[in-house]
């Protein structure tokens, strides 16, 4: 057994409290959202791009098992959509993207056609 000294006492003590408000958070803001999912009934909510990305970035930090245990206003396989999503756009090439295929150096370019007018006999007319 270990004894602890004033300090380690302190901290631990301080360190219940504060676990302990934190919990009290937590449970108000459940309360919270269950009772404006209750206001709301049944209707579909609109949110913004903006508003879905805050959520799906909080929403993937918590994990699906944490979200199902909350009862959100969103569903948890909709907020991780979202984050799927989210992720895809970032990584999404197409503005970059020109059509068509690029474009040969001068140089080749050049090459090319000193070769064909040198060897007028090669390939299509």
């Amino acid at each position: 057994m270990t004894i602890l000294t004033p300090w380690q006492f302190l901290l631990l003590a301080l360190a219940g409290i504060l676990n302990r408000q934190q919990n009290q958070v937590i449970d108000y803001l459940k309360e919270e959202s269950r009772v404006l999912r209750e206001l709301l009934g049944k209707k579909r909510l609109r949110f913004t791009d903006v508003q879905r990305r805050r959520l799906a970035e909080r929403a993937k930090a918590l994990g699906r098992q944490v979200l199902e245990g909350l009862g959100c206003i969103v569903t948890p396989d909709t907020l991780l959509r979202w984050y799927r999503n989210l992720v895809a756009r970032k990584y999404d090439g197409s503005k970059k993207r020109r059509p068509g295929r690029p474009s040969k150096s001068k140089e080749i370019q050049e090459l090319i056609l000193c070769m064909a007018r040198e060897n007028l006999t090669w390939g299509y007319t």
